[in-house]
């Protein structure tokens, strides 16, 4: 592959990034995690199912940030996971110690990669970020827009029980309690004649 995508924190949310990104062959996939032997098995069980999903992606797990040295896209979704009862700025305090220290090595190894960060609380992480590496805005990304509009459609989806082709909606704000759904107008004329 051309490209070589590292994710950092190989949880719920970073091995299924990972999953995706080697299914859809969008590049070479680099998983980082602190826990001994928690990427590499991961890695390794994502490429096994590679002859399965048709796909040549390398997957490659690791304790240390050397082998993700020139990445493309950094996709950060290190740090604590919300507790029962916890609100995302719960998190603030230990995950920005968290992000601080995964951006800094991410920019020893990779200074021209694109981040997206996916850490709550995800505005905050996405500034810490920001700051730290020193890299130009449009190279220091949040994921939560799409991930909200698409929970909006689907949930809109379950309960008209209808598919979630058929639902045009998004989420306008920051990730978490502040943030404003949108139902949208769809696009053909048909749709609000019939429907109006």
């Amino acid at each position: 592959m051309d490209k070589k995508i590292t994710v950092v924190g190989a949880g719920n949310v970073g091995a299924t990034a990972a999953q995706r990104l080697a299914e859809k062959a969008l590049g070479d996939v680099v998983l980082i995690d602190i826990i001994e032997g928690v990427p590499q098995g991961k890695a390794l069980d994502l490429a096994e199912a590679a002859p399965i999903e048709k796909h040549d992606a390398r997957l490659t797990g690791t304790n240390s940030y050397e082998l993700s040295a020139n990445s493309d896209i950094v996709i950060i979704t290190a740090g604590i996971p919300r507790k029962p009862g916890m609100s995302r700025d719960d998190l603030l305090a230990t995950n920005k110690k968290i992000m601080k220290n995964v951006t800094e090595q991410v920019c020893r190894f990779s200074p021209e990669a694109i981040l997206i960060i996916v850490s709550n609380p995800l505005d905050a992480m996405c500034h810490v970020a920001y700051q730290v590496s020193g890299f130009p805005r449009n190279r220091v990304l949040g994921m939560a827009g799409v991930l909200d509009s698409a929970r909006f459609r689907a949930f809109i989806a379950l309960e008209l029980q209808v598919s979630v082709e058929n639902i045009h909606a998004f989420v306008l704000g920051g990730h978490g309690d502040t943030m404003v759904p949108c139902p949208a107008t769809p696009p053909w004329p048909e749709f609000r004649l019939r429907n109006s």
